[in-house]
């Protein structure tokens, strides 16, 4: 028997709702050292999605709760995540297909479909993907830096545990770094115009946030100043 070729292990979301489909797709790519998490809903699969850095979303067209074509909508307009996106689906029409790639899809593939092909379609995705990532520049504030392509932040090499709304908190403030950010800015900011109903609702997330930012570490960076905001600044430069 020959060897399975080795590649690069990449990290896939699979949002499929057949049991033979998934069961397949973990068997051919589990071998071939692909991390992979899998979802039988678009609802759960946005979830994932928001949670977690994946490399490529396999996506059905057709699941309960929330459709592919919704799901990769919200993906992009409401969560802003780049993240490749390759379509299964049962429907080869122009139209369908039209309508999966204005929804945010990179490309599709009609079922039934091979895996070799579909590994190749995903790879050469993630190749184009990361020729854009490495265009982006990630921020950096001290040892702090945010990587906006793959949605997390970094403080000395340490993997921060935020929220997605923590997440968007960081991201404000290192961007007005050292400057002040003020609370009805960051209230705008995070919710829009519909502002939350509880005041205490941002600072419960700022708690969050400090938690996750500045108890491991020696020196705090976030600085709130009573009745006017928040202040992210690089210790070493105070």
């Amino acid at each position: 028997m020959s060897e399975q070729p080795h590649v690069p292990q990449l990290k896939l979301l699979i949002v499929e709702d057949a049991p033979d489909i998934v069961a397949n797709l973990y068997a051919y790519f589990q071998p071939l050292g692909y991390e992979l998490d899998s979802a039988r809903d678009g609802l759960t699969g946005l979830a994932l999605a928001a949670d977690r850095a994946h490399d490529a979303i396999v996506l059905d067209l057709q699941l309960p709760a929330l459709d592919g074509i919704e799901m990769c909508r919200r993906l992009r307009e409401e969560l802003h995540r780049e993240t490749p996106v390759i379509m299964l689906t049962a429907r080869d029409t122009v139209d369908d297909r039209i309508l999966g790639l204005r929804s945010g899809a990179d490309d599709y593939l009609i079922k039934p479909f091979s895996l070799l092909e579909l590994e190749a379609r995903i790879q050469a995705l993630v190749r184009r993907s990361r020729r854009r990532r490495a265009s982006d520049l990630v921020i950096r504030v001290g040892s702090l830096e945010l990587d906006p392509w793959a949605h997390e932040a970094k403080r000395e090499g340490q993997r921060l545990e935020l929220s997605p709304m923590g997440y968007r908190i960081v991201r404000t403030l290192m961007k007005a770094s050292p400057g002040i950010v003020t609370r009805q800015a960051l209230e705008r900011e995070l919710w829009g115009k519909e502002l939350p109903a509880s005041e205490s609702l941002l600072r419960t997330h700022i708690h969050a946030v400090r938690h996750a930012l500045d108890k491991p570490f020696a020196q705090p960076m976030l600085f709130t100043l009573p009745g006017v905001g928040y202040r992210l600044v690089n210790p070493d430069e105070r």
